[in-house]
């Protein structure tokens, strides 16, 4: 998919539907986003999306080197 394509398409939410909020993070345990980012979403435009979607990467990654 061209990069092009990419950004017409609409964003996949990162749920998973495994929504528990993790105290010691403010992460949620599933998608790994804070309140914030989970209730802004619905309404969010697909920038805002992406950039979540950059952030979950990065605590992905994160949370692979502890």
């Amino acid at each position: 998919m061209s990069p092009q394509q990419q950004q017409q398409s609409p964003v996949p939410s990162p749920c998973i539907s495994l929504c528990e909020m993790a105290p010691d993070t403010g992460l949620c345990r599933g998608c790994l986003r804070t309140i914030d980012e989970i209730v802004q979403w619905g309404s969010a435009d697909d920038d805002y999306k992406r950039a979540v979607w950059a952030e979950i990467r990065r605590r992905e990654a994160d949370m692979e080197f502890r």
